[in-house]
Parts: C-alpha cells; sequence; structure tokens
C-alpha cells in the first residue's frame, strides 16, 4: 500500500531486540525508565486485579483519573483545564493517531522538526498527510521558529516536543509562546508533545502550549515522568470543539483505554515521589555528560527528557554501522542518529540515560576500551 511504502522502521525497537543476543548488553538504546512507579500506583492496580475490574470505561476515560491530570495542570502550570477537555488515550502514540485524524484530511500538510521523534513522519505517512520536516541545529538550539515555519507554504498544522526527543532541548517560555501565536494567527493548528514534561533540570523551567492558547493540542502521558511506559496510557487536552471529534474517533479504534492502567494511574500524582525521581536523573544525567564529553562531540547539554544527542564524526560518518560496531564488539546498545531523520543525523548516536550510574559506567568503560584498540 502506498500509505505505508514510506513508513521507517523504529530502529530503536530494532536494536532493543538485537540486543536481546548478549546477556551482558548494556542498554543505552531505548528511553525506558528503569524505576518502578509510586506505591500508590502498584497497590491500586493490584486492587484493581484482586478484584477483578476489567470493565470497559467511556471512551474519554475515568472522570476521576481526568480531574486529577486536571489537577496537575494547576499545580504544575497554574493553568486551569477543563476535565472534560482531557481525553485518555492507548498510549501517546494513540493520542497523535487520533489528534492527525481530526485536524488533516488526506494530502495536508503537517510541519515538526528533523532531527525529531521518528514516528511523527509514520503517523502521517499512515494517514495520507504529507509531512513536511524542517531541518534544525545546534544554533536554535535545535526548535522550531516562526521564520522557519513561514518558509513553508500551506502548512495545516504544526507538531514539536519539548523537551525534545532525541536532543533533550526544552522551548524557552517566550519562544514557545511566540510559536504558539504565529500558528493561532495564521489558522495554523498547533500539536505539543509534552510526554518529558516533568523532567526538566537545572535552572529550566518547562512551559506547556497550554499557557499561551486554549487553541492547542496537548499530549502527553505516563510513560515518561510517571515510570510506566508499560502501562500504555496517555492523555489529549484538545480545544473544546474538538472533543466530540475526538471521542467519536476513539470509540470506534479502541473503545477505551486500558481500565487497570488508568485505576493505578488515579495514584500517579505523588509529587513527593516524582521529586526525588527527578533528581536521581538529573544525577543520571550529569554522570554520563561528563563521560561522554571526553569521548564524543556534545552540542548542547540536554536540559531535559532522558537522552544525550553525541556527535560521533571523529569516528565514523555512518552512525548505524557504528552502533552496530558497538553491540557486536563491545555489547554496548546505543541508538543510531537516522532513527531520527535525514538532517546530518548519520552523525550522531543517542544514549538514553534511563540505567543505573553502575550500568552506565560499565558501558562507558568497554565503549572507551574498544575505541582505543579498534
Amino acid at each position: 500500500m502506498k500509505r505505508t511504502e514510506k513508513m521507517t522502521p523504529f530502529i530503536v525497537m530494532d536494536i532493543m531486540k538485537k540486543s536481546l543476543e548478549y546477556e551482558d548488553c548494556i542498554h543505552f538504546e531505548v528511553g525506558q525508565p528503569d524505576i518502578c512507579p509510586s506505591d500508590g500506583v502498584l497497590n491500586a492496580m493490584k486492587k484493581a486485579l484482586d478484584v477483578g475490574q476489567f470493565p470497559y470505561t467511556e471512551a474519554k476515560g475515568i472522570r476521576q483519573l481526568r480531574e486529577n491530570i486536571s489537577g496537575f495542570y494547576k499545580n504544575f502550570y497554574s493553568v486551569d483545564v477543563d476535565p472534560d477537555r482531557i481525553l485518555l488515550t492507548v498510549g501517546t502514540s494513540g493520542a497523535f493517531l487520533i489528534a492527525y485524524s481530526i485536524m488533516l484530511d488526506i494530502g495536508e500538510k503537517l510541519a515538526f522538526t528533523d532531527p525529531g521523534y521518528p514516528c511523527y513522519k509514520n503517523y502521517s505517512y499512515l494517514l495520507g498527510i504529507d509531512p513536511v520536516m524542517i531541518p534544525v541545529s545546534a544554533d536554535t538550539d535545535y526548535q522550531m521558529t516562526p521564520e522557519m515555519l513561514a518558509l513553508h507554504k500551506d502548512v495545516k498544522a504544526v507538531q514539536i516536543s519539548s523537551p525534545a526527543n532525541p536532543m533533550g532541548n526544552v522551548y524557552e517560555k517566550n519562544n514557545l509562546k511566540e510559536l504558539v501565536s504565529y500558528c493561532n494567527k495564521k489558522d495554523i493548528g498547533f500539536i505539543s508533545d509534552e510526554i518529558y514534561h516533568g523532567l526538566v533540570y537545572g535552572d529550566r523551567r518547562e512551559h506547556t502550549a497550554l499557557e499561551f492558547s486554549d487553541d492547542v493540542i496537548v499530549i502527553n502521558g505516563f510513560s515518561k515522568y510517571f515510570c510506566m511506559p508499560g502501562a500504555r496510557l496517555g492523555w489529549m487536552i484538545m480545544p473544546e470543539k474538538l472533543v466530540r471529534s475526538a471521542e467519536i474517533v476513539m470509540q470506534n479504534l479502541y473503545i477505551s483505554a486500558p481500565t487497570v492502567s488508568q485505576l493505578g494511574c488515579v495514584e500517579a500524582f505523588d509529587y513527593d515521589f516524582l521529586a526525588d525521581y527527578k533528581a536521581e536523573y538529573e544525577k543520571r544525567r550529569n554522570f554520563l555528560y561528563s563521560q561522554l564529553k571526553d569521548i564524543f562531540k556534545i552540542d548542547v547539554l540536554p536540559e531535559g527528557a532522558f537522552y544525550i544527542w553525541a556527535d560521533i564524526s571523529d569516528y565514523s560518518d555512518d552512525c548505524y554501522s557504528f552502533a552496530m560496531e558497538l553491540m557486536e564488539n563491545a555489547h554496548v546498545a546505543v541508538t543510531p542518529g537516522v532513527d531520527f531523520g535525514v538532517n546530518q543525523t548519520g552523525r550522531y548516536i543517542r544514549f538514553a540515560y534511563t540505567r543505573s550510574i553502575e550500568h552506565m559506567a560499565e558501558g562507558v568503560k568497554r565503549i572507551k576500551d574498544y575505541l582505543k584498540n579498534r
């Protein structure tokens, strides 16, 4: 089918599969937290299993969870969000498919950055949408600007992520405000992927697009900050005018998000637990950055998420082959940059600091030893 011919593999998942061939493999490839969710979440899920709570929920999701998410926005951003504008989805992946489906028609254009999260373009191909990949670099902190967007005609919607995957850059408040305002004035839809919110370090603070407009779609979920990638639960906050259309798609696509996951996530907003979790990841970032900067060139210190974007051009201009070398010779798994686009990505690899410092230290040692004797 033409809609799937242009789709590319999610290479990181292929890397993860290959890593299973090596029992002693060190894992830098997948952005998957290794810390368990809070006791409140685990106890709520266990209770649901013990009493056999497996019904469908309404398509938008359990009311109590949507109210708790609304409270999260009030607590975290001082933004009021009506729970009726919040829709629970099967991961953020489900949210993107729904958002694209109701915002864009076949042949319309969706703009996003290159490098960027690879699934954006693949969802576009699947739905018959034309992806517009806007090249970004360290010169603009890997961020899209109104000036970049103005060079492209007939863009129907924009997709950004902050903190971004794979670079970890965070949109500064005024930059995000300017981009949202530009899109609103030009009647360009705005979709903000905020899955790594909560994982922003140092003095930088993350801002939700909802601070600047209600006429945006915000997507977030429980996989990263809340330590539950396998729960497969995300959420969307929609403009009121789009809620019913999204609900209809959800009813037909998957009826409702997983009930047990929803019941567990009602208890996810344990802010003391989340603060400790964030502090641990900041330690891991600082450690891995201090080690890798002496091996590879690193354009930017990641301000958020849990990735480091490393330039390997001193060793190779073929990141996929280089990643395979590390896997086969050092038993270290990393993600090749070409998974994230075509804009100079061949000279980069991505490291995820989602394992313990001890685990990462062993990985760095293996990389150094291999490169020394290469």
